[in-house]
């Protein structure tokens, strides 16, 4: 049989956190067993987990709604590890097993984002032509763009940045961050570019087929600083690893 990590760190752990563990695993494992394991006594597990509700279950109470509130506080990413660190440095001291143990009990998963977020949406829109044809260089600067967006994991959560590249020499033009995908996001990076004399009027900005660029009010944005847009085919990811160079430079 395989027995618990926990039972192999009997050294410096308190008796009280030991018998929060047994409370926690004695469902899976026999109460005897376990008092053996963690070398304490069996009637001392059932005197500390009959003491009077003053002392055992009023501090659950009290550490459930800490708990309760911590998940909420760290948008339901931290698992009863980091919210135990977490209580420690609020000065409330208690055992993984019980933090564990409440955050079953109250149905508090610990939630992480997935790895890989797709930031091309297709609405379905044929958008503009291609108009670079594949070949992403340019003779001088301020004449040809290529622009995506891409995303940055952060403390509060995802951090999506927006970027206008020059196909001249890799350079980001105009840059926009938000925490989410609309449309505002990219017609912010256009405009800093304008505002900044780094895009000519007539140039080609060139990006996917993402429903952010093929939207009406990302048209009107070009249309407004005499920019012509410019699409590649759907699928196509020359356009990502062009902004990916860009970047790394």
């Amino acid at each position: 049989m395989q027995l618990p990590p926990a039972t192999r760190l009997r050294e410096g752990v308190s008796v009280s956190s030991k018998f929060e563990f047994i409370d926690g695993e004695k469902a899976n494992y026999k109460i005897a067993k376990m008092c053996l394991w963690l070398e304490v006594s069996r009637s001392g597990f059932y005197e500390w987990r009959d003491r009077p509700a003053s002392a055992t279950a009023g501090r659950r109470a009290h550490l459930t709604g800490l708990i309760k509130a911590m998940h909420d506080e760290f948008e339901q990413r931290y698992g009863y590890r980091k919210i135990r660190i977490e209580l420690g440095r609020r000065g409330e001291h208690c055992s993984e097993w019980l933090v564990r143990q409440i955050m079953a009990d109250e149905g508090l998963v610990c939630c992480h984002p997935r790895p890989w977020r797709a930031t091309t949406d297709n609405d379905g829109s044929t958008g503009p032509v291609d108009l670079l044809g594949g070949d992403f260089t340019a003779e001088a600067p301020g004449a040809r763009f290529v622009g995506d967006i891409t995303y940055i994991r952060t403390w509060t959560g995802w951090l999506y940045l927006a970027t206008v590249i020059d196909l001249y020499n890799r350079e980001v033009v105009g840059y926009s961050m938000a925490s989410h995908m609309q449309t505002s996001l990219i017609t912010a990076a256009i405009d800093m570019a304008v505002g900044r004399g780094l895009m000519d009027r007539g140039a080609i900005f060139h990006s996917d087929r993402g429903s952010q660029y093929t939207s009406q009010e990302f048209a009107r944005c070009l249309a407004r600083h005499g920019i012509r847009g410019s699409m590649g085919r759907t699928g196509v990811c020359l356009l990502t690893g062009q902004s990916e160079i860009a970047l790394a430079a």
